[in-house]
């Protein structure tokens, strides 16, 4: 297993990250008052393709407008009953709660079916991305509480070795005992953005979480300051003590969406970005 280089979670073991070995890349500072300088992205000038592009979706829209306008004659697909609209979104609203109830202070309860199984995915890869897991302590409640009882245990001690490796912490900025320095603040945070269930078959799931994961240190001297990236994690779950729990996962870069032009915010709008806004609780 090899752990921390340069760029912070390195290779750290595939299926032992809770990232799944994905890397974390360090932007440098472009400007020495603030890490994040207000540095902007590499500028975009419009292009013959981007206007392209604009022009498509806006005669799209039209056409799309056009054909579901009301008065217009019926056709073949109409006349014989055929379903014509449009069909739901892979990750559409389905009007049911999320959990309510916590076991260690996670989202637990999960539904024994699809939805559950999508939910118990999209809150555990929170949990296992969260900056919890370079703390002893948090780490432990967590791997107990999302792992199944019989995968926890084994799994507890190669993360423990990952997560307490001194070389790695060093490479992303932390002490050995995964403290960020005095005035920074460690940022690891994980967003789904979708899921979708690859299988399912009685007490056996799998699922795939897309999210984005912020890490980084944020603070006026932090020199690892926090980037942006996307993953997909797949979630293989078991049911097992009337909840779905993880045996293993396997993870792989993307879909990554087009940066933006924005500015980066600042140290101190990001570090307080952090400390005021909290995670959710995901449902189907």
């Amino acid at each position: 297993m090899s752990l921390g280089d340069e760029h912070g979670h390195g290779d750290m073991a595939r299926s032992d990250d809770p990232y799944g070995g994905g890397q974390t890349r360090t932007r440098l500072p472009d400007r020495a008052g603030d890490p994040y300088g207000g540095a902007r992205r590499g500028s975009r000038s419009p292009s013959r393709s981007l206007v392209t592009v604009v022009a498509v979706v806006v005669l799209l829209i039209a056409a799309i407008a056009f054909a579901n306008r009301g008065g217009g004659g019926s056709s073949a697909a109409d006349s014989a009953g055929g379903d014509t609209g449009p069909k739901a979104a892979a990750t559409a609203p389905t009007g049911k709660h999320p959990v309510t109830t916590k076991t260690a202070g996670l989202p637990s309860g999960f539904a024994h079916d699809q939805q559950g199984a999508q939910s118990a995915a999209a809150n555990y890869s929170v949990a296992l991305g969260s900056a919890e897991m370079f703390n002893t302590e948090g780490r432990h409640r967590i791997v107990n509480t999302v792992y199944a009882p019989d995968v926890a245990a084994r799994r507890q001690t190669d993360l423990d070795n990952a997560y307490s490796n001194e070389k790695f912490l060093a490479s992303i900025g932390l002490d050995k005992k995964g403290s960020a320095p005095a005035g920074q603040t460690f940022v690891s945070r994980v967003a789904p953005v979708g899921t979708k269930i690859a299988s399912l078959s009685g007490d056996s799931a799998s699922v795939e979480v897309w999210y984005t994961s912020l890490f980084g240190l944020s603070g006026q001297a932090s020199t690892n300051p926090v980037s942006e990236s996307w993953y997909t994690t797949t979630y293989r779950l078991t049911w097992v003590d009337n909840d779905w729990k993880v045996t293993d996962f396997q993870q792989k870069d993307g879909p990554v969406p087009v940066g933006r032009d924005q500015r980066a915010s600042t140290a101190d709008d990001m570090t307080k970005a952090v400390e005021e806004y909290g995670g959710f609780t995901y449902a189907r």
